[in-house]
């Protein structure tokens, strides 16, 4: 049976990102699961494996010296294609894996049993990987064992992507909005392509809170939430900062390419009506301000602050406007 979620490259990644965990540093958690697979399976490597656009990068593990490998030879990227274990009992046998440097050269790959590591919207982000320096079969019972692992490796993820997710709106929390923020800059640096910093504020929501209550509050930002989400790219970057503050990062998107996607999304908020509860209906604005990231923006805060800058000026100039940072 097809299944969509396991071709849709751009949204697994979007997936991948929102947790957090790429290139971090070392957890307890993810370092006594491999310690485990590879004591209960005896297997002299095993890992926490994350398959990025074009690397595999372990969180965890046991038996290899590296950090990372690329994509093409990995694999964990085979593993991500299915629903099911994947279970290589002899890689020079395999066509997949017989020409791999990681099975004709160290850490001399012989057999491996990946567990997809599944996010709880479905997408296959990575696989807890046991494997061994020769041919070996891999019992039912091994299978579940490490499906099992698996699973908890899974809940690690979810605990990290609940701690940075806002319960109200599923907006990125502030922290969760600068870490991610933080690993683009990281990535933009690296590769020269910058993007844009977006602040996005309610217009009169104490006007809302006070005329209609909090409740009602509460359900005018879950749908400005829901807009935003709706009108973004996977790849773009949403966080609630605070109250009704709210940003976005357009990854590699500038200048009018940056500007129209915001001029869309405020309009599309404009005319998006919310249906209180006590039958009312609310039409509400907000307020955008645009910074790109250049080579001479030092830090996210500087960034950030340019941002916020624009927001107040859009405020000053009567609100449901927008307004966009000027670079010599």
């Amino acid at each position: 049976m097809f299944d969509p979620l396991l071709s849709d490259e751009p949204a697994r990644i979007a997936a991948l990102q929102r947790l957090g965990v790429l290139d971090t540093a070392v957890e307890e958690p993810f370092e006594k699961i491999v310690t485990l697979v590879r004591t209960v399976l005896a297997v002299p490597i095993a890992t926490v494996t994350l398959v990025d656009r074009d690397r595999q990068w372990f969180k965890a593990k046991r038996g290899l010296d590296t950090d990372q490998t690329p994509r093409s030879v990995s694999f964990c990227t085979h593993t991500i294609q299915q629903r099911e274990p994947l279970i290589v009992e002899n890689a020079d046998r395999d066509p997949r894996f017989a020409g791999s440097p990681l099975v004709a050269g160290p850490p001399y790959v012989k057999s491996y049993a990946g567990i997809p590591l599944r996010t709880p919207e479905g997408y296959n982000v990575g696989s807890l990987c046991a494997m061994d320096t020769r041919p070996r079969r891999f019992s039912p019972a091994d299978v579940a064992i490490l499906s099992n692992f698996a699973s908890i490796v899974c809940d690690e993820l979810e605990l990290r992507l609940i701690a940075q997710v806002d319960q109200l709106t599923g907006a990125l929390t502030r922290r969760g909005f600068v870490e991610q923020a933080e690993r683009e800059i990281a990535r933009a640096r690296r590769n020269g392509r910058f993007g844009t910093l977006v602040m996005i504020d309610l217009d009169h929501f104490k006007l809302v809170n006070d005329t209609y209550g909090h409740a009602a509050g509460d359900q005018v930002l879950r749908a400005l939430s829901s807009v935003i989400s709706s009108t973004l790219r996977p790849i773009d970057v949403f966080g609630r900062l605070g109250g009704e503050e709210f940003a976005v990062l357009l990854p590699e998107t500038t200048g009018d390419d940056a500007g129209f996607a915001m001029e869309r999304l405020r309009q599309a908020i404009a005319a998006h009506p919310i249906a209180l509860e006590n039958s009312a209906t609310l039409h509400v604005t907000s307020s955008f301000g645009l910074a790109n990231f250049t080579s001479g923006t030092t830090s996210f805060a500087v960034w950030l602050k340019q941002a916020d800058a624009m927001l107040y000026a859009a405020k000053a100039a009567g609100r449901n406007c927008m307004r966009v940072a000027e670079y010599n």
